[in-house]
């Protein structure tokens, strides 16, 4: 059993801007995500897709903007537990709750933040009648260890930022990497367009465009794929190959979140805004893009404004009774829960006689 004061589900901005503002609280963080890796979408589907939004940032890459983010928490030492959804929501005698996965990981804490973004996220498939045959076989939907591919033959296929950041990447890792798309643009990040083009001159990337993978062959293992072009003249070629992936992005789902009794209206979880982001069940909130209320907007400097508010309240629940006086870190500094502390700077203000 993992035992921590605040339980956040969704490990995206808005999920590690709490661990910031709990840490000032003194409040310990553990953060559940259903992908491998922290960031939500800004890391999984658009990790190179500027943002104009975040205050103090003209422009931040949605990457380097996780980045600073976990650089901003490191003091905090949140726990992790990526790469499991959460499942079932059981509240104890004692009020806490459990929060179990679907691989069996169990959770305490006296507080539950829900801050899914859209909701966990399922891969969006091909259609292509057998995929789902040689999927953990050769077919995969997100890359979690490009060392899988390499000396392999891989077709990747989307139009995407991370069709492309991937195909750029295992060309140097595999020994042959085929990009499909079915248009002749790509909506990637253009320095990304530019370098699978200039990799595809230099031949360590094959592409295909205006084109699909139609179908998977293979006798218990993916070893061919059949790609049908536009062009009627061009008709169909088949690759030999050992791993196809297909990188269409992922759907938002609210998933088994969508059974624990809450309050839901159009698939958003409905909170209490005129005070503390706090569903109907008492000591469960929910910030970010997965919740909604009226004149809600969906951006991710609304998901940090509600994870500062939704923090206060949870530190009456971690601490019943005990008072806290909010202090500005321009004036109390940061100090991480091993000691270490980022001082402010004290002003010298000289009157001027």
């Amino acid at each position: 059993m993992i035992k921590t004061d605040i339980l956040i589900i969704g490990a995206g901005p808005t999920g590690l801007f709490t661990v910031f503002e709990a840490g000032l609280l003194k409040l310990k963080c553990h953060l559940i995500d259903a992908l491998p890796q922290t960031g939500g979408q800004c890391s999984e589907i658009y990790p190179k897709k500027p943002i104009y939004d975040i205050p103090a940032f003209p422009e931040v890459l949605a990457g380097d903007l996780v980045d600073n983010l976990m650089e901003q928490i490191k003091p905090f030492e949140a726990g992790y537990t990526l790469g499991e959804r959460a499942e079932t929501l059981d509240k104890l005698e004692d009020g806490s709750f459990v929060v179990t996965t679907n691989k069996g990981t169990k959770h305490n804490a006296p507080v539950v933040v829900i801050a899914g973004g859209l909701g966990s996220f399922e891969p969006r498939k091909p259609p292509i009648s057998n995929i789902a045959d040689f999927e953990d076989k050769g077919v995969a939907y997100m890359i979690k260890d490009p060392e899988v591919y390499r000396d392999k033959k891989v077709v990747i296929a989307g139009g995407g930022d991370s069709a492309l950041d991937w195909a750029i990447f295992l060309a140097d890792v595999a020994s042959e990497v085929s990009l499909v798309h079915r248009r002749n643009e790509f909506r990637g990040a253009l320095d990304s367009v530019e370098k699978a083009a200039e990799l595809a001159k230099l031949g360590k990337i094959k592409l295909y465009t205006e084109a699909e993978v139609k179908e998977i062959h293979g006798d218990g293992a993916v070893e061919t794929v059949s790609i049908k072009h536009n062009d009627a003249e061009k008709g169909t070629t088949r690759l030999e190959v050992d791993n196809f992936i297909p990188l269409f992005g992922l759907s938002p789902k609210l998933g088994p979140i969508g059974n624990w009794g809450l309050e839901i209206e159009k698939n958003a979880i409905k909170v209490n805004n005129a005070k503390d982001y706090q569903t109907n069940i008492p000591g469960v909130f929910a910030i970010g893009d997965v919740n909604t209320y009226e004149g809600k907007l969906k951006l991710i400097l609304s998901g940090f404004h509600e994870a500062a508010v939704m923090c206060q309240y949870a530190y009456q629940i971690v601490n019943p009774g005990k008072r806290y006086v909010m202090k500005y870190t321009t004036v109390g500094g940061v100090e991480g829960f091993d000691g270490s502390k980022k001082q402010a700077k004290k002003e010298v203000v000289q009157s001027i006689a």
